[in-house]
Protein backbone atom coordinates (compact mmCIF):
# COMPACT_ATOMS: atom_id res chain seq x y z
CA UNK A 1 0.00 0.00 0.00
CA UNK A 2 2.81 2.16 0.98
CA UNK A 3 4.33 1.62 -2.47
CA UNK A 4 1.03 2.50 -4.29
CA UNK A 5 1.27 6.45 -2.56
CA UNK A 6 5.03 6.73 -3.77
CA UNK A 7 4.09 6.06 -7.18
CA UNK A 8 0.67 8.29 -6.72
CA UNK A 9 2.50 11.37 -5.45
CA UNK A 10 5.08 11.24 -7.76
CA UNK A 11 3.11 11.13 -10.63
CA UNK A 12 1.64 13.76 -9.39
CA UNK A 13 4.51 15.81 -9.28
CA UNK A 14 5.45 15.59 -12.43
CA UNK A 15 1.64 16.64 -13.74
CA UNK A 16 1.77 19.45 -11.50
CA UNK A 17 5.31 20.28 -12.65
CA UNK A 18 4.15 19.98 -15.89
CA UNK A 19 1.14 22.39 -15.31
CA UNK A 20 2.92 24.63 -13.87
CA UNK A 21 6.00 24.75 -16.59
CA UNK A 22 3.33 24.94 -19.54
CA UNK A 23 5.79 25.83 -21.89
CA UNK A 24 7.00 22.53 -21.68
CA UNK A 25 4.07 21.20 -23.11
CA UNK A 26 2.96 23.99 -25.51
CA UNK A 27 6.70 23.92 -26.81
CA UNK A 28 6.29 19.98 -27.82
CA UNK A 29 2.91 20.99 -29.25
CA UNK A 30 4.78 23.69 -31.44
CA UNK A 31 6.66 21.11 -32.62
CA UNK A 32 4.30 18.83 -33.87
CA UNK A 33 2.09 21.38 -35.60
CA UNK A 34 4.95 23.01 -37.50
CA UNK A 35 6.18 19.39 -38.33
CA UNK A 36 2.89 18.24 -39.75
CA UNK A 37 2.26 21.65 -41.18
CA UNK A 38 5.48 21.75 -42.76
CA UNK A 39 4.83 18.04 -44.31
CA UNK A 40 1.38 19.60 -45.55
CA UNK A 41 3.00 22.40 -47.68
CA UNK A 42 5.88 19.98 -48.98
CA UNK A 43 3.30 16.90 -50.03
CA UNK A 44 -0.47 17.96 -49.66
CA UNK A 45 -2.30 15.03 -49.08
CA UNK A 46 -0.02 12.10 -49.49
CA UNK A 47 -1.18 8.56 -50.44
CA UNK A 48 -2.48 5.76 -47.75
CA UNK A 49 1.38 4.23 -46.96
CA UNK A 50 2.92 7.51 -47.01
CA UNK A 51 0.54 8.61 -44.22
CA UNK A 52 0.61 6.24 -42.63
CA UNK A 53 4.74 6.00 -42.39
CA UNK A 54 4.99 10.22 -41.84
CA UNK A 55 2.71 8.99 -39.03
CA UNK A 56 4.66 6.83 -36.92
CA UNK A 57 8.00 8.99 -37.93
CA UNK A 58 6.51 12.11 -36.53
CA UNK A 59 5.38 9.84 -33.58
CA UNK A 60 9.18 8.78 -32.72
CA UNK A 61 10.06 12.40 -33.00
CA UNK A 62 7.41 13.50 -30.75
CA UNK A 63 8.50 10.82 -28.45
CA UNK A 64 12.39 11.97 -28.18
CA UNK A 65 11.42 15.65 -27.02
CA UNK A 66 8.20 14.46 -24.67
CA UNK A 67 9.84 11.72 -23.02
CA UNK A 68 13.05 10.77 -23.75
CA UNK A 69 14.03 14.26 -21.10
CA UNK A 70 12.17 13.14 -18.09
CA UNK A 71 15.69 11.95 -16.72
CA UNK A 72 17.82 14.09 -18.43
CA UNK A 73 15.88 17.03 -16.57
CA UNK A 74 16.53 15.64 -13.06
CA UNK A 75 19.23 17.07 -11.35
CA UNK A 76 21.65 14.90 -8.60
CA UNK A 77 20.48 16.67 -5.78
CA UNK A 78 16.43 15.81 -6.51
CA UNK A 79 17.73 12.20 -7.65
CA UNK A 80 19.18 12.23 -4.37
CA UNK A 81 16.42 13.50 -2.28
CA UNK A 82 14.24 10.68 -4.27
CA UNK A 83 16.55 8.17 -3.06
CA UNK A 84 15.69 8.72 0.55
CA UNK A 85 11.78 9.09 0.30
CA UNK A 86 11.37 6.25 -2.49
CA UNK A 87 12.08 2.90 -3.60
CA UNK A 88 13.68 2.56 -6.74
CA UNK A 89 10.82 0.82 -8.26
CA UNK A 90 8.77 3.15 -7.53
CA UNK A 91 10.30 5.81 -8.96
CA UNK A 92 10.98 4.35 -12.73
CA UNK A 93 7.22 2.87 -12.32
CA UNK A 94 5.99 6.29 -11.75
CA UNK A 95 8.59 7.71 -14.66
CA UNK A 96 6.90 5.17 -16.76
CA UNK A 97 3.00 6.25 -16.34
CA UNK A 98 3.66 9.73 -16.74
CA UNK A 99 5.23 9.68 -19.50
CA UNK A 100 2.69 6.69 -21.29
CA UNK A 101 -0.15 9.80 -20.15
CA UNK A 102 2.23 12.53 -21.47
CA UNK A 103 2.88 10.41 -24.58
CA UNK A 104 -0.92 9.20 -24.80
CA UNK A 105 -1.94 12.80 -25.46
CA UNK A 106 0.51 13.88 -27.30
CA UNK A 107 -0.08 11.08 -30.41
CA UNK A 108 -3.90 12.18 -29.97
CA UNK A 109 -3.12 15.51 -30.90
CA UNK A 110 -1.11 14.46 -33.96
CA UNK A 111 -3.73 11.98 -35.52
CA UNK A 112 -6.56 15.12 -35.39
CA UNK A 113 -3.95 17.38 -36.81
CA UNK A 114 -2.78 14.68 -39.09
CA UNK A 115 -6.53 14.07 -39.90
CA UNK A 116 -7.53 17.89 -40.43
CA UNK A 117 -4.21 18.87 -42.15
CA UNK A 118 -3.29 15.18 -44.42
CA UNK A 119 -6.90 14.20 -45.09
CA UNK A 120 -8.62 11.16 -43.70
CA UNK A 121 -7.54 8.16 -45.21
CA UNK A 122 -8.68 5.84 -42.23
CA UNK A 123 -11.69 2.91 -43.34
CA UNK A 124 -11.60 2.22 -39.77
CA UNK A 125 -11.07 5.32 -37.48
CA UNK A 126 -11.60 3.65 -33.98
CA UNK A 127 -9.10 0.65 -34.89
CA UNK A 128 -6.27 3.51 -36.01
CA UNK A 129 -7.42 5.23 -33.01
CA UNK A 130 -6.82 1.84 -30.66
CA UNK A 131 -3.30 1.37 -32.50
CA UNK A 132 -2.10 5.17 -32.23
CA UNK A 133 -2.49 4.82 -28.21
CA UNK A 134 -0.79 1.00 -28.02
CA UNK A 135 2.18 2.69 -30.38
CA UNK A 136 2.40 5.87 -27.81
CA UNK A 137 2.29 3.81 -25.11
CA UNK A 138 4.84 1.25 -27.07
CA UNK A 139 7.47 3.89 -27.71
CA UNK A 140 6.88 5.94 -24.19
CA UNK A 141 8.01 2.81 -22.37
CA UNK A 142 11.31 2.25 -24.16
CA UNK A 143 12.44 5.58 -24.76
CA UNK A 144 11.87 6.34 -21.05
CA UNK A 145 13.76 3.08 -20.06
CA UNK A 146 16.62 4.77 -22.35
CA UNK A 147 16.54 7.57 -20.86
CA UNK A 148 16.70 6.26 -17.13
CA UNK A 149 20.01 4.50 -18.59
CA UNK A 150 21.49 7.30 -20.16
CA UNK A 151 20.63 9.05 -17.54
CA UNK A 152 23.79 7.46 -15.53
CA UNK A 153 26.24 8.55 -18.45
CA UNK A 154 28.65 11.30 -19.47
CA UNK A 155 27.25 11.28 -23.22
CA UNK A 156 23.17 10.96 -23.17
CA UNK A 157 22.18 12.58 -25.61
CA UNK A 158 25.08 10.34 -28.11
CA UNK A 159 23.90 7.23 -25.88
CA UNK A 160 20.05 7.18 -26.12
CA UNK A 161 20.25 7.66 -29.87
CA UNK A 162 22.56 4.27 -30.36
CA UNK A 163 20.84 2.16 -27.75
CA UNK A 164 17.35 3.40 -29.46
CA UNK A 165 18.40 2.62 -33.30
CA UNK A 166 17.88 -1.04 -32.87
CA UNK A 167 15.58 -0.96 -30.24
CA UNK A 168 12.92 1.28 -31.86
CA UNK A 169 13.55 0.88 -35.77
CA UNK A 170 11.65 -2.94 -35.75
CA UNK A 171 8.93 -1.49 -33.11
CA UNK A 172 8.41 1.17 -35.66
CA UNK A 173 8.07 -1.40 -38.97
CA UNK A 174 5.99 -3.80 -36.53
CA UNK A 175 3.60 -0.23 -35.87
CA UNK A 176 3.46 0.31 -39.33
CA UNK A 177 2.45 -2.72 -40.64
CA UNK A 178 -0.31 -3.48 -37.57
CA UNK A 179 -1.88 0.01 -38.38
CA UNK A 180 -2.17 -0.73 -42.33
CA UNK A 181 -5.35 -3.00 -41.96
CA UNK A 182 -7.31 0.61 -40.57
CA UNK A 183 -6.84 1.95 -44.43
CA UNK A 184 -8.01 -1.10 -45.85
CA UNK A 185 -11.62 -2.78 -45.45
CA UNK A 186 -10.18 -6.24 -44.93
CA UNK A 187 -7.76 -7.53 -41.85
CA UNK A 188 -5.15 -9.33 -42.39
CA UNK A 189 -3.90 -12.33 -41.62
CA UNK A 190 -1.90 -12.42 -38.21
CA UNK A 191 -2.85 -9.13 -37.30
CA UNK A 192 -3.78 -10.29 -33.90
CA UNK A 193 -0.65 -11.93 -33.23
CA UNK A 194 1.60 -8.85 -34.47
CA UNK A 195 -0.52 -7.30 -31.33
CA UNK A 196 -0.33 -9.50 -29.06
CA UNK A 197 4.03 -9.22 -29.99
CA UNK A 198 3.70 -5.69 -29.27
CA UNK A 199 1.73 -6.01 -25.99
CA UNK A 200 4.47 -8.78 -25.67
CA UNK A 201 7.32 -6.31 -25.84
CA UNK A 202 6.04 -3.79 -23.57
CA UNK A 203 5.25 -6.05 -21.20
CA UNK A 204 9.08 -6.94 -20.76
CA UNK A 205 10.27 -3.69 -21.72
CA UNK A 206 8.42 -2.89 -17.74
CA UNK A 207 9.75 -5.99 -16.41
CA UNK A 208 13.47 -4.63 -17.42
CA UNK A 209 13.32 -1.34 -16.27
CA UNK A 210 12.02 -2.95 -12.96
CA UNK A 211 14.76 -5.22 -12.86
CA UNK A 212 17.71 -2.78 -13.81
CA UNK A 213 16.79 0.20 -12.74
CA UNK A 214 17.07 -0.48 -9.13
CA UNK A 215 21.12 -0.99 -9.73
CA UNK A 216 21.31 2.24 -11.72
CA UNK A 217 19.38 4.01 -8.36
CA UNK A 218 22.37 3.01 -6.45
CA UNK A 219 25.20 4.67 -8.14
Amino acid sequence: MQSYKHIFSLVKKDVLLEVRQQYTFYGILLYVACTIFVIYLSMGQPEVQVWNGLFWVVQLFVCVNAVAKSFLAESKGRMLYFYTIAGARDFILSKLIFNVLLMLCMSLISLLLFVLLLDNPLNNALVFIGITCLGGISLSLVFTFLAAIAAKAQQQAALMAIMGFPVIIPQLLLLMKISTPAFATVIQQGWLQMILLLIALDVMVVILALILFPFLWKD
